[in-house]
């Protein structure tokens, strides 16, 4: 299997190449039990970030990160936008999204105390990966919804042309591959 190094925070990493078409891989980043890199992340962007009220991040792989990040800024909530409806949620807001490692319509949902969290807040919007761009869009636009002021986007990683943008707080690249289909 082709790997991809990363180097991050005085760590390093073997990333598996993974094909997502018939023209793409991607190195493929998951914090998800990565307690150490969770840890020393949050360390790194607490640093970096803005001042905010309050983090937003959408299930799943951005939790364990903003949860820890939450902890470093010493925040006593953090919100998650969630990929379905559950049984104990009461009225939501949503927003549709499509991104590059699911490759295929999702819908981000807040439940109305979530929302009323989020309402005249300055928020920073936080995911483990950015590459398109979309996902963290999608999760902008939910917070609009819900009131809040989004002054920070955020994100351990940026892929590929997401690593040129200046409107994004970030720790480390992650390359594309591009190559021919067969």
């Amino acid at each position: 299997m082709n790997t991809y190094t990363l180097y991050i925070g005085g760590l390093t990493r073997e990333l598996p190449i993974i094909p997502i078409s018939d023209s793409l891989s991607i190195a493929s980043f998951v914090i998800l039990g990565d307690t150490e890199l969770v840890t020393q992340t949050a360390q790194d962007m607490a640093a970096k970030l803005p001042e905010v009220d309050l983090l937003v991040t959408a299930e799943a792989k951005g939790i364990p990160f903003v949860y820890e990040l939450s902890k470093q800024l010493r925040m006593k909530r953090y919100v998650v936008a969630r990929k379905s409806v559950k049984a104990y949620m009461g009225e939501t807001i949503s927003h549709k999204v499509n991104s590059i490692t699911t490759q295929k319509e999702q819908e981000l949902i807040l439940e109305k105390s979530d929302a009323e969290l989020i309402r005249g807040k300055r928020i920073a919007v936080v995911d483990d990966v950015i590459s398109t761009g979309e996902s963290l869009l999608a999760l902008e636009q939910l917070v609009a919804k819900a009131g809040g002021e989004v002054v920070a986007r955020a994100a351990i990683l940026a892929e590929g042309d997401a690593a040129k943008r200046d409107d994004i707080i970030f720790l480390g690249e992650l390359p594309l591959f591009q190559h021919q289909s067969k």
